[in-house]
């Protein structure tokens, strides 16, 4: 396919065309870094971000940038032929100041499967390794399917899952978290909130009362934050012990691996329906009486949207930055 022309459609309808297929890709998002290896075109990578360590040999790559922003000088010098961009993450007027340099973009950001599974295909088109983009992309819609007919018509779980502990975060209904959330069956607590990635009080965790708490804890941060909830026993998720950690990197990702998140994700909440039915069937009638989450603390902060966790223990980032772990 050397000299023959390729084209593909981004996530915002954009056509990229290049003369030949790409030989030299630079990524901007971590997530993208998976999605180039996955569509079988790592070897064609010569230049990525912070963060970007899935799978192993993408820890090897130069870096031009991270949370700090991007070099560009260290960019052009990589001499790309495509560069994959996450919009959200590129610093106010850097995605202008790339075109104008001549650099040739793809934009990716998905919001759901199938937006993975296309920016899958539309990189392998590009890279000129259409085969195995197809392949890995026709793998991830079929293993959706499977979640998704296995969990039909399952009982709804009320679902709160935790970006960050203080300040306190969690994912808006927009999020793709929340699509992994619906395919498992699940209703994301704070669905009705716009913003990605926004900080909310606990009180209002409290009021909504989640069945369960998905919390993207790095392991070292989890029994901090465990600790925490368990001050308030008559939340349903915690006085019935449903409290779980799950992998950031994984579901904090919008690629490949996201529907290993969601599997993992699907089993937590089928534990929840299978023990909380025994436990009904078990309870005694005057045990049934509901709760009352009672008197709660003072919030920990006030709502301040717009950010979303790197998850790999050091903190909040600003969601406009990078999809980190």
């Amino acid at each position: 396919m050397a000299g023959a022309g390729v084209s593909a459609r981004d996530h915002g309808g954009r056509l990229v065309t290049l003369d030949a297929p790409a030989r030299r890709i630079v990524t901007l998002a971590p997530h993208l870094t998976e999605l180039v290896f996955a569509a079988g075109a790592g070897a064609f990578l010569v230049g990525t971000v912070e963060h970007s360590d899935y799978p192993p040999p993408a820890r090897r790559l130069p870096r031009v940038g991270g949370a700090g922003g991007l070099d560009l000088e260290a960019l052009v010098a990589l001499r790309p032929d495509l560069v994959a961009v996450w919009p959200p993450g590129l610093p106010p007027g850097q995605e202008a100041r790339l075109e104008s340099l001549g650099v040739t973009l793809f934009r990716s950001e998905p919001r759901d499967f199938e937006d993975i599974a296309r920016d899958l295909e539309a990189l392998g088109r590009l890279a000129g390794t259409p085969a195995p983009a197809r392949a890995a992309a026709e793998k991830l819609r079929a293993r959706v399917a499977a979640l998704r007919r296995q969990h039909a018509g399952r009982r709804p779980v009320r679902v709160f899952y935790q970006l960050w502990d203080q300040p306190l975060m969690t994912v808006g209904g927009g999020q793709f978290i929340s699509r992994v959330l619906e395919l498992c069956g699940a209703e994301n607590v704070f669905a009705d909130l716009a913003a990605p990635a926004p900080v909310v009080e606990r009180e209002a965790v409290l009021a909504a009362r989640p069945e369960a708490i998905l919390a993207a804890a790095a392991p070292e941060r989890w029994a901090g934050w465990r600790a925490r909830w368990r001050r308030w026993p008559a939340l349903p998720a915690v006085r019935n012990g449903h409290l779980y950690r799950v992998a950031p990197d994984l579901l904090q990702r919008p690629g490949p691996r996201l529907v290993d998140g969601a599997e993992a994700v699907c089993r937590r909440l089928a534990r929840v329906r299978r023990e909380d039915a025994a436990a009904k069937t078990a309870a005694r009638p005057t045990d049934m009486k509901k709760d009352s989450v009672g008197a709660v603390p003072a919030p920990d902060h006030p709502a301040r949207p717009g950010q979303f966790d790197g998850g790999d223990g050091g903190g909040p980032v600003p969601w406009h930055r990078f999809s980190r772990k």
